[in-house]
């Protein structure tokens, strides 16, 4: 008994339609910084000093090297199924339709939270009294963006991420240069628990999961094959570089419980550098750096919501393509109308939280895909999936208790909802 959803009919086919392939491997690392360096830097490094303490550059290094394990994992398999939806498609392909599904399910929710983590980052940097409105008006003003093509969201990313990295190399070369340096502050102290370093690797990994923006847009890409592979790693190892300078700068000059309860970490590290004049030009690199991430999380989303309409998982008028833009609109229309309701309502430590227990459990699924490739069908060396599926596993049980107790639940949910479904249809 096959467990694959039923085919459109000939009179549904109408519905769907291609995508075009636009894009390139400089563009498509341009998408997969864009969407790491906002989330990384401006969201993720307090809460994880908070859990890590002295060992916040412990739990950097193994988020990075689970991170590493998973981009090798998904390149490979993007290579094979270069179609939009990434590990959606790689799990329904290597391990059946539910482990495909179950990972769709945990990028959409997972993601969509990270969308509303980064809108409200955009809105604490702007407007801090108003960062609900002002999250919500991005995400309405982004999702017009994306609507207009994806060659239109590529040319916004560029500048976004020209600027970003800009900022950051200032903070960066400021903090270093500043009388306040201190080498002591990078020492390892006893507040640093094993348990605490993991939950910081679980938190910074929200920080590494941008790649995954590459593989779902395998359907846009100019010879997925070949682009897919070398972007990915490519945009992974420019923003760990990026992050492992500004973690280390900013632990230079506040030290680690400062960094632990700065609401805004780098403008704290710019005061503590005596450098009150770049206080505001953080303050816009960080709107701008979280709007190039929400950009590219918008993106992702439609493109997987897209992938499981065409599957029947969601409602298959999801699965339409503009006629002239070429775009998923209608997925897009509504994963920008739910990112703006829960940007409205929700706060960013839990979003950041929840957001990486759905994306942990997302990119298990995509190593243990990636364990069943042959060597014909270029199987990474088995240390790499195997160390990604329990890094995976591991870093997402070490969350908050409140991020584990959420995000099992609402795993749960969508695999009930398969299951009725399925026995429905069956």
């Amino acid at each position: 008994m096959s467990s694959k959803p039923p085919r459109p009919s000939a009179a549904a086919a109408a519905v769907p339609g291609e995508l075009q392939r636009q894009i390139g491997v400089p563009d498509a690392v341009v998408i997969g910084l864009g969407s790491m360096i906002g989330a990384g830097i401006f969201a993720s490094l307090a809460p994880a000093a908070r859990a890590a303490g002295s060992g916040l550059l412990l739990g950097l290094a193994l988020a990075a090297v689970v991170a590493y394990c998973n981009a090798t994992s998904s390149a490979r398999l993007a290579a094979l199924y270069p179609a939009s939806g990434g590990t959606y498609v790689y799990g329904r392909e290597r391990l059946g339709a539910f482990w495909g599904y179950l990972a769709g399910w945990a990028f959409v929710v997972g993601k969509t939270a990270s969308c509303a983590a980064m809108a409200l980052t955009v809105g604490s940097y702007v407007w801090p009294g108003q960062a609900h409105a002002i999250a919500v008006g991005a995400v309405v003003a982004l999702t017009a963006v994306n609507y207009a093509g994806i060659q239109k969201s590529v040319l916004l990313t560029r500048g976004i991420v020209a600027v970003v990295l800009a900022v950051l190399a200032t903070v960066a070369t400021v903090s270093l240069t500043s009388g306040g340096v201190d080498a002591a502050r990078l020492e390892i102290g006893a507040d640093a628990t094993v348990a605490g370093v993991l939950q910081a690797a679980g938190l910074l990994f929200f920080a590494f999961a941008g790649y995954a923006r590459i593989a779902t847009l395998g359907e846009e890409a100019r010879d997925p094959a070949r682009t897919i592979p070398r972007a990915i790693p490519i945009a992974l190892g420019i923003a760990l570089v990026v992050y492992a300078l500004v973690a280390v700068s900013v632990l230079l000059v506040l030290g680690p419980g400062p960094l632990a309860s700065a609401g805004v970490p780098l403008a704290d590290a710019a005061r503590a550098a005596e450098a009150d004049w770049l206080v505001p030009v953080v303050r816009v690199g960080a709107a701008v750096a979280a709007l190039g991430s929400l950009l590219a999380l918008i993106l992702g989303v439609s493109r997987t919501t897209l992938a499981m309409a065409r599957d029947h998982h969601l409602p298959y008028a999801l699965a339409a393509v503009h006629p002239r833009f070429k775009v998923p609109h209608r997925a897009e229309l509504l994963v920008g109308a739910v990112v703006a309701v829960a940007a409205a309502t929700t706060d960013v430590r839990g979003a950041i939280g929840f957001s990486s227990f759905g994306v942990l459990a997302y990119y298990a699924i995509a190593n243990a895909s990636a364990w069943t490739l042959t060597p014909a069908e270029g199987r990474p060396a088995r240390i790499i999936p195997i160390t990604g599926l329990a890094g995976c596993l591991v870093l997402a049980f070490a969350l908050p208790l409140p991020s584990v107790l959420t995000g099992a639940a609402v795993l749960l949910i969508g695999a009930a909802a398969y299951g009725i479904r399925h026995a429905v249809s069956r």
